[in-house]
């Protein structure tokens, strides 16, 4: 992993990074602030984000419409507001994990399931954390590392290098060993070497592995790899959820479930379904928290309307 130093080379100087200079420094430092200041510097920012950027606030309100048809328009108004909000605290959550307080991650976070995660690696054929895109998934992985003998994970890379190597660089402060999100052999091997590999494939996906699966009662489709890794590999595959909590003081619980009983099977679609079965009931426990602002159900079949498309062509 490159270390923080590696990035001041002079190929970064120019204007084009001049921005990302800007946004890590500012990362570096609002971690210094107390958490609950931070969390509140970040449901501001989320509000000012869902008014400067109307083409996202239509993506989240279209999502939302999809997936929770039975909800009023008031309804859906407020959560799409909290979830704007929870994107806001997420940028301040990924600082966290990234250059934050070990101590006070401690404090904040908890992991449950820790004994699904213990006999799993105890079989030796490696572990997936089968994940979806949580909001505050960042903030835990100084967290879950400490139970992991080696910690893996999946990424997309940046159009930006200099944002690139920020972001593998901080996450590389918990995660031994990080693969670009086409490097599938990659993966394979570190299973083969009892790694525990995070791996969230939920975002929309037209490649040959893929599906059309239910989301919420709405055709979307999804990356269906999962079944034929865990063949291939004898990898166990464990549900991983994660969310942030407020009581007395900002909380973050992650949930590592136990094994889906008889998965994988020759059936792909199936077996993806029943996994994305299971994020719906969690995810409908905190809904806010789930990236709704991505597109999740573009690159369908013609025969299937375009939910984006035909909401702004009504605009």
């Amino acid at each position: 992993m490159p270390s923080p130093d590696s990035f001041w080379n002079k190929q970064y100087a120019g204007p084009r990074y001049l921005f990302v200079w800007l946004a890590f420094a500012w990362l570096r430092l609002i971690v210094l602030l107390p958490l609950r200041w931070q969390l509140a510097l970040g449901r501001f920012a989320g509000r000012l984000t869902r008014r400067l950027i109307p083409s996202r606030r239509r993506i989240v309100e279209q999502n939302l419409g999809a997936c929770f048809p039975e909800e009023s328009a008031a309804a859906l108004e407020q959560l799409g507001l909290r979830h704007f909000e929870a994107l806001g605290m997420s940028v301040f959550e990924m600082a966290m994990g990234w250059y934050g307080s070990l101590k006070a991650i401690d404090k904040h976070v908890r992991i449950d399931g820790v004994e699904n995660l213990e006999k799993a690696l105890s079989l030796g054929s490696g572990v997936i954390l089968y994940s979806v895109h949580f909001t505050s998934f960042e903030i835990f992985f100084p967290k879950l590392a400490q139970f992991c003998p080696r910690l893996s994970g999946m990424y997309k890379n940046q159009r930006n290098p200099l944002m690139n190597k920020i972001m593998t660089a901080g996450r590389g402060r918990s995660v031994d060993y990080l693969v670009p999100k086409e490097g599938l052999r990659d993966m394979i091997r570190e299973l083969s070497r009892n790694a525990v590999f995070w791996y969230a494939s939920d975002q929309s996906y037209g490649g040959k592995s893929s599906a059309l699966i239910p989301f919420f009662g709405v055709p979307a489709m999804t990356n269906t790899a999962i079944s034929r890794i865990a063949r291939s590999t004898g990898a166990t595959v464990l549900p991983y959820f994660c969310r942030r909590i407020d009581t007395d003081g900002p909380q973050y619980i992650a949930t590592i479930g136990a094994p889906l009983k008889d998965f994988p099977t020759d059936d792909a679609a199936e077996d993806t379904r029943r996994l994305m079965h299971e994020f719906e009931k969690f995810i409908a426990q905190c809904p806010e928290q789930y990236w709704w602002i991505h597109q999740r159900f573009k690159g369908r079949p013609d025969k299937l309307p375009d939910i984006y498309a035909k909401r702004s062509s009504q605009e």
